[in-house]
């Protein structure tokens, strides 16, 4: 029940409507017993920095952020933590004194749902599809969590250089390999861990794929697609029928959420809160 001591909790984005983070933190803070509401609060264009001050001054636990402002928020910080600082985005903000410091749950979540799939990074040589922010903080991971070596494929070559030097530079090993995505047939002769970082196949546009060559498909043993609307993607079905194993986007959401709640509220969620909180998410979302 809402009453006086209440604390809250919310997104800042635009749009905002369609969040699954209220599904993810409500049903926690319900079976953690928390006296604790998530709410998403819609922010106009050029409000970010008056949404933080007054974020502050209601006395706001923490906030999650969403697009577009995910780097500038950081403008309004007193802190970063040093992975959203290399990576550029902040989607998690934790109350201290004076204000907000800043981190970056994303990749963290796509590391722990990776993890609990039974799918490792270290060692693994991959294909990384895209060079946008998403693939960007995506390629800090695979470099930090100690990947052996990832093609980053991309449409234009110059980006993925770009951001294969800066993330080499700061890994202080040639670990990122940029490559043109029309280039996918002079990938190595083996079987690959693979993530789709881009955001073709996102609905409505659900027949899309970045690579239409079913032989692409051959060479992933093991597909990750960020998106998660639709729950399987045109991606995830060519990885699946190319013999692999392929997961969407929604675990990535749903640990992104869990690790910021243990932020905000110092505890440790379990691994039937974070299933429970997972099966609301997937209700919330029809499936």
């Amino acid at each position: 029940m809402i009453d006086g001591k209440t604390r809250t909790c919310g997104l800042i984005g635009n749009p905002v409507e369609h969040t699954m983070s209220p599904a993810i933190h409500n049903t926690l803070a319900d079976r953690r017993g928390h006296n604790l509401v998530y709410v998403p609060f819609l922010v106009e264009e050029g409000r970010v920095g008056d949404a933080i001050k007054g974020a502050y001054a209601l006395n706001i636990l923490g906030m999650n952020v969403t697009v577009p402002y995910k780097s500038e928020v950081m403008e309004s910080l007193v802190e970063v933590d040093q992975l959203a600082a290399q990576i550029g985005a902040v989607n998690t903000l934790v109350r201290m004194d004076g204000g907000y410091k800043g981190y970056n749950t994303d990749m963290l979540g796509l590391y722990r749902a990776m993890t609990e799939d039974g799918v490792q990074i270290e060692g693994e040589e991959m294909i990384l599809l895209g060079a946008g922010g998403a693939a960007r903080a995506v390629a800090y991971l695979c470099a930090s969590k100690g990947a052996a070596k990832v093609y980053m494929l991309n449409r234009t070559f110059d980006k993925a250089k770009t951001v294969a030097e800066e993330v080499n530079r700061a890994a202080e090993r040639e670990v990122i390999v940029p490559m043109l995505l029309s280039d996918y047939g002079k990938l190595p002769d083996k079987r690959f861990l693979a993530i789709q970082g881009t955001s073709v196949g996102l609905a409505p546009h659900d027949e899309e794929v970045v690579i239409e060559d079913e032989a692409f498909y051959q060479k992933i043993h093991t597909g990750y697609d960020l998106i998660y609307r639709p729950f399987e993607t045109r991606f995830m079905r060519m990885v699946r029928q190319a013999g692999g194993e392929a997961y969407n986007g929604l675990k990535m959401l749903l640990y992104q959420g869990i690790i910021a709640y243990e932020l905000w509220n110092q505890v440790e969620i379990t691994k039937e809160d974070a299933q429970a909180a997972y099966a609301s998410m997937k209700e919330a979302m029809g499936i």
